[in-house]
């Protein structure tokens, strides 16, 4: 189950070109979200927001697992829709629990990174990825 799950579906060549540019693109984007909030947590500032009632210090770290380190898998291709969860889940809690109270503007940033996110979830990340390698 686990293995269909990560296997990349077959897509036309311009749509594989396609992914991994967005792919790549969004990822590189994100990474410097999660490399700022790393290099503050390594710092020793450990004060972040609680939105889901985890504690700071760990929402903090799962937001960095999450902006840094999947945002790394998504980059290579490797666990790419196990990758897009932990990204998916934090956006949505951008959008519906710490924003959820602005107006459309303040969530719109954490929404155009969603997007791209749901639409690799369901395309997968085509086959120049390591995923595509490692499910042949």
């Amino acid at each position: 189950m686990l293995r269909r799950f990560l296997r990349p579906i077959k897509l036309p060549a311009a749509a594989d070109w396609g992914v991994l540019i967005l792919r790549v693109g969004i990822s590189c984007l994100m990474l410097t979200h999660g490399y700022a909030k790393l290099t503050g947590f390594m710092s020793g500032d450990h004060s972040f927001a609680d939105p889901i009632g985890i504690g700071e210090e760990l929402s903090y770290f799962l937001t960095i697992c999450a902006e840094f380190g999947c945002s790394i898998l998504l980059i290579l291709g490797l666990g790419t829709r196990a990758a897009l969860i932990p990204l998916i889940f934090t956006m949505l809690v951008v959008v519906l629990i710490v924003h959820s109270a602005d107006p459309f503007d303040k969530k719109e940033h954490a929404l155009s990174f969603l997007i791209p996110y749901i639409t690799l979830f369901l395309t997968g990340p085509g086959r120049f990825s390591v995923d595509s390698k490692l499910y042949k």
